[in-house]
């Protein structure tokens, strides 16, 4: 078994559904897609997942695993031999008593001829279904439900596309989204499933054909780099679980429709630090920092010094989201230039901080314009959970959000702009002068985590 963890230091503050991954056997990649799998659900900070390469065994230890609280999910990435009559009979007991399942994929292929399982899942890979060429497709939402509640529809999502699924006699489940299966891309010309959810006894089940990933073909990886499932799978799995979705129905570290149409630039994609690097140098820092569950990472004492965007900004509307270990200490800066030892003696700060753990002066507090102006009271989450922050400059004035309230309004330019300056720690520097420069996530030491990086210039 291998287990699949977020970092303790920067933990949920709510339980992680407890859930394991049932891997070994398929007829895609499931060396790459079992760990992938885990990873689209842990890097949400909503699951503690182990993987089984050994069904036979882990299924046959469901119900006890779930009676001892040690078992909440269970999600299918198989599709192999028959698990044996005590695994089978362990499964359909956990599932009966509570515990919720997610069908991924070819998981949908599994076991013709096992009743109970093909009824289960509802819509399944039998004589007559097939699918066209993989390609990039739209995936409409047709239903409203917990899982799709506030979703937007996928745009050119890269799969294949699975068309005329048999439906298990006596099975009863709800569509929630769909796709048109084109004949220009060997379709069926019309509209297919491509997520369903139903109930087994207590139990929750969401299934999605989605995900294909074919051995040494990595263009297929694909479907999985796309944070529009990675989000689908995660919601769908949190409701099959807890019955409740808490996850929000954005996609990590992805331009939403009315963000690109406004001319958003995604400053991380989830998986390379390519728009970013360090500060007076040419690449990354070669330490510090790292990519960790969706997000940028600098670890505590990792060193590496601040990042700078590779691009420069003069007016800007910033948005991202932070987490923070216990009494963190970081922050988020602009019009940072380079010819100063260190980024903060030209850039302004937005504070990025536990204030819990800190206990902070209020110039220096979590959404201060740092030593400057000290924020309005906002809804701060603690250490642990992940805070959304917006920094606006534009027009002579920088404003900044917290989790969706403004906390600061202040003049960017001007006398009360000197005045402040001259009132701080930064009056002996080039500080606040330039009207263009880099944006800059600063390393003091600490352990903190950037996502949803996203910039528009103005």
């Amino acid at each position: 078994m291998f287990v699949s963890a977020s970092s303790p230091a920067l933990a949920p503050q709510d339980p992680p559904i407890k859930t394991l991954l049932v891997s070994g056997a398929n007829n895609h990649d499931w060396e790459w897609t079992a760990p992938e799998v885990a990873r689209a659900l842990t890097e949400t900070g909503r699951f503690e997942v182990t993987i089984t390469y050994e069904p036979g065994k882990a299924l046959a230890e469901a119900p006890q695993l779930a009676a001892a609280g040690k078992l909440q999910l269970i999600v299918l990435d198989y599709n192999g031999p028959r698990w044996g009559e005590a695994a089978e009979k362990g499964f359909l007991q956990a599932v009966e008593g509570g515990v919720g399942v997610s069908v991924l994929h070819a998981a949908n292929n599994a076991f013709p001829g096992w009743t109970d399982y093909e009824r289960l899942v509802g819509l399944l890979w039998r004589d007559g279904t097939g699918h066209g060429s993989f390609h990039p497709f739209d995936v409409k939402v047709v239903a409203e439900h917990p899982i799709t509640a506030g979703m937007a529809p996928f745009r050119m999502h890269p799969d294949e596309l699975y068309h005329k699924l048999w439906r298990a006699p006596g099975s009863e489940f709800t569509l929630l989204m769909t796709a048109f299966s084109d004949t220009k891309t060997g379709g069926t010309g019309a509209d297919e499933p491509m997520a369903t959810v139903a109930t087994w006894g207590k139990g929750r089940v969401f299934h999605t054909p989605l995900g294909h990933t074919w051995k040494n073909v990595p263009q297929s990886r694909a479907s999985w780099s796309d944070p529009q499932l990675r989000r689908l799978v995660a919601r769908g799995s949190e409701w099959a679980a807890n019955g409740v979705v808490t996850l929000a129905p954005e996609p990590l570290n992805f331009l939403g429709e009315t963000e690109r149409k406004e001319g958003f630039q995604l400053l991380f994609d989830g998986r390379k630090i390519d728009a970013w690097r360090a500060y007076k140098g040419e690449g990354l820092p070669a330490q510090g920092w790292s990519v960790q569950d969706a997000a940028i990472v600098h670890g505590k004492n990792g060193g590496g010094g601040d990042l700078v965007s590779v691009d420069e900004y003069g007016a800007f509307d910033f948005r991202f989201s932070f987490r923070v270990a216990p009494k963190a200490n970081s922050g988020v800066m602009w019009h940072v230039t380079e010819a100063n030892q260190d980024s903060y003696m030209s850039g302004p700060e937005f504070q990025v901080l536990d204030d819990q753990g800190a206990k902070p002066s209020a110039k220096h507090g979590v959404g201060a314009l740092y030593d400057l102006v000290a924020p309005k009271a906002a809804p701060v989450r603690p250490a642990g959970a992940w805070n959304d922050a917006r920094i606006l400059v534009h027009e002579g004035r920088i404003r900044f959000w917290l989790n969706g309230a403004m906390v600061v309004d202040a003049p960017g330019e001007g006398p009360e702009w000197d005045a402040m300056i001259a009132a701080s720690k930064f009056k002996d520097w080039p500080f606040g002068k330039a009207k263009q420069g880099r944006l800059c996530l600063q390393d003091h030491g600490d352990e903190v985590a950037y996502r949803n990086l996203r910039v528009r210039a103005l």
